[in-house]
């Protein structure tokens, strides 16, 4: 690894030899074109050019997996080959600006003739480069400290309905939300600042709740309002949540962009909950887009503190082997050669989890600095909300202990209703 490069790896597929196509990239992303050009002296290129550092020869496919006019107007033959290919760039071409290192690893190497299939699926940072972004300003060690839970996982809920609620009815969903005894709560992605319950109304409902909750026990329940927004709006949103006495923030990050987060990092120190909706439109293909690990490494620069990862056996498209990677790398070191996982950022488990769900969560991270998110499997317990809350925490207490989930409910009347229950459900 070196100290003044980024390393991005790539999964391509192409009619042409890999290792000349890796040379395109390479020219294409940073002082080249299709040709050499006046003033491309061999002191700039020696000094900007991106350089492949590997080339490795995958499988071949009889069909491409996208089309692609420029290959058929010169009715270039198949078989389609694939290859995993890094290549380094000088960060000096980049330096601090987060939006051109997306533009430098990705941008128009989607678009080139070369390709019938192209995917960014990891990125290595120097740990001198990445002292240059923003660092989550809570992370892992800040959010257990906010919620005062200081061991386990974090129990979390989203408000339901999506959307609808007025801001006193979702005030009081939130009231029996806390007394239910979860320590997050999260808008849903599609209620940001909707007319029927407007943000200047819905925080200071909802933080009255939470504030009564917090006078009669002591716990501080944190609620990550989605703020979701144009620049200044959520800037002004953010104020409102701090003086109500609130901890914390929601964006959708791929549809505010990197540099509006950024600004509302710096503008902030509530904590950051980044969602990642949208992120299947970017990695559902396997030979385009950006797999999560590169997509996590970019948020991280940005400084968000929680970052969604979906769940296992969970409802939506992605493979568990990408939530369980997504999860790992959420807590690693962001920087190649860091030391430790100071700038680690808290993976949010979500869609589709219960208590039957523990299991395989705790099997894979085997850790459990992480936020568990349950709607239906909270709020759909048979006896109630916080019986729901109660059989999660009962699942996670057995399999911390090394029992089954079987045996802990026969002694564990919530953990065995739910598994009953939303068992018999698939």
């Amino acid at each position: 690894m070196h100290a003044d490069r980024i390393e991005a790896t790539y999964l391509i597929e192409t009619p042409l030899a890999p290792a000349k196509v890796a040379e395109v990239m390479a020219g294409e992303q940073s002082c080249g074109t299709f040709t050499r050009v006046h003033g491309e002296t061999d002191d700039l290129r020696a000094r900007a050019r991106a350089i492949v550092e590997s080339v490795e020869k995958l499988d071949a496919a009889e069909a491409p997996a996208l089309p692609n006019t420029w290959l058929e107007r010169q009715r270039t033959p198949g078989p389609w080959q694939r290859a995993r290919i890094t290549i380094s760039f000088p960060t000096a071409n980049i330096g601090a600006n987060l939006p051109t290192l997306a533009a430098t690893v990705a941008g128009n190497l989607y678009d080139l003739g070369e390709v019938t299939g192209l995917r960014l699926e990891s990125l290595r940072i120097p740990q001198a480069y990445r002292a240059r972004f923003d660092l989550p300003r809570h992370g892992v060690a800040g959010t257990r400290r906010l919620t005062g839970v200081q061991d386990g996982p974090l129990v979390g809920s989203i408000i339901k309905p999506n959307v609808g609620l007025s801001a006193e009815e979702t005030g009081e969903l939130v009231g029996t939300l806390c007394a239910a005894g979860l320590d997050f709560i999260k808008d849903d992605e599609i209620c940001a600042d909707p007319a029927h319950a407007p943000l200047a109304r819905r925080i200071p409902a909802v933080m009255d709740r939470v504030r009564r909750h917090q006078d009669r026990t002591g716990k501080h329940v944190m609620v990550a309002f989605n703020i979701t927004d144009e620049t200044d709006a959520m800037r002004r949103h953010a104020d409102l949540v701090e003086r109500e006495g609130g901890s914390c923030i929601m964006v959708s990050l791929n549809w505010c962009g990197y540099s509006a987060v950024q600004t509302l990092r710096r503008h902030s120190g509530l904590v950051l909950h980044g969602h990642r909706n949208g992120f299947g439109a970017l990695s559902r293909h396997p030979l385009l887009g950006i797999g999560f690990d590169a997509y996590q490494a970019l948020w991280r620069l940005a400084g968000v503190d929680h970052m969604h990862v979906h769940g296992l056996n969970g409802k939506f498209a992605q493979p568990d082997a990408e939530v369980i990677d997504g999860a790992r790398a959420c807590l690693a070191p962001l920087a190649a050669d860091a030391s430790d996982a100071a700038d680690a950022v808290m993976p949010a488990f979500s869609s589709g989890q219960w208590a039957g769900t523990v299991p395989v969560t705790w099997e894979a991270v085997g850790r459990a600095d992480l936020l568990f998110m349950s709607g239906g499997g909270i709020m759909a317990h048979p006896d109630g909300p916080a019986a729901g809350v109660l059989s999660i925490r009962q699942a996670w207490d057995a399999v911390r202990a090394g029992r089954s989930l079987d045996e802990a409910a026969l002694e564990l009347p919530e953990l065995r209703r739910a598994l009953d229950f939303f068992g018999k459900k698939g």
